[in-house]
């Protein structure tokens, strides 16, 4: 089975060897095409929708390996066993989705050995309540398919559990912090590294900075044609697009050194 470019770039970031959930597995093609290249020895497809689930089963019986990937109804982690798996894809979702089904499954999540995230929206506040809550990050990826643009993560989650009740406040970017096995990032992240990806950043990741260029552009286009417009909406507008701006070339100021 052929993936996706988004969905091989997630996949490529499960390790090797470990047991996989699926959350919301919709066709199941990651832990297929995971187990038929040998990566990982079997996986439990999670979907809360039946009708995603009787195509990642047929898909799944396709491709004989029902002995390899179990298939359950799942409001995220809530069917899943604790230490069944240890490593959750959670791909495809809502930002606000996505932080709600770590905050709901909390008591498994920190369990596991890692956690491969690929929010579709809000991204900023993922990595917000991921660095809150003690995810440590170990790895960032970005793809481009279709014109456009996806950003990924792998992380650890925090051995001890992490306070569920605070799981969607979002601090500001200077409290974000990095914490696992005591140790901490007394820097903090700034905005454009909270927005764009730390990691990305610091790796100068050429998709990234394909899409800071684009970012950019379309900042500077629609400033340009907003110009001469006096109304209060329209001020309004142009200071959004100002500090977006500045943010973006922030990050773009990564790139010159």
């Amino acid at each position: 089975m052929e993936l996706s470019k988004r969905l091989n770039a997630v996949a490529s970031l499960v390790t090797d060897g470990y047991r996989l959930a699926d959350i919301g597995t919709d066709h199941a093609y990651i832990p297929i095409r995971l187990i038929q290249t040998g990566r990982i020895p079997g996986a439990v497809a999670m979907d809360v929708n039946r009708g995603p689930l009787l195509r990642a089963e047929e898909n799944i019986r396709l491709y004989g390996l029902e002995d390899k990937i179990v298939t359950r109804i799942s409001d995220g982690f809530s069917a899943l066993k604790k230490n069944e798996a240890d490593s959750a894809v959670i791909a495809g979702m809502g930002g606000p989705l996505t932080i709600r089904i770590l905050r709901d499954g909390a008591g498994t999540v920190t369990a596991l050995k890692e956690c491969i995230l690929q929010p579709q929206s809000e991204i900023e506040k993922v990595r917000a309540f991921l660095l809150e809550e003690g995810f440590f990050f170990l790895s960032e990826d970005m793809v481009e398919e279709d014109g456009k643009y996806y950003p990924m993560m792998k992380v650890k989650p925090p051995e001890t559990g992490y306070n569920v009740e605070e799981a969607n406040r979002v601090k500001p970017p200077e409290s974000a912090r990095v914490a696992y096995s005591g140790e901490s990032n007394a820097d903090g992240w700034n905005e454009a590294e909270l927005r764009y990806g730390k990691l990305l950043l610091k790796d100068k990741n050429p998709v990234l900075r394909e899409f800071l260029e684009r970012e950019i552009r379309i900042r500077i286009r629609i400033l340009d044609e907003l110009k001469n417009n006096t109304s209060e909406k329209a001020a309004m507008r142009r200071k959004e697009l100002e500090k977006e701006l500045e943010i973006a070339e922030k990050g773009m100021d990564y790139y010159a050194v």
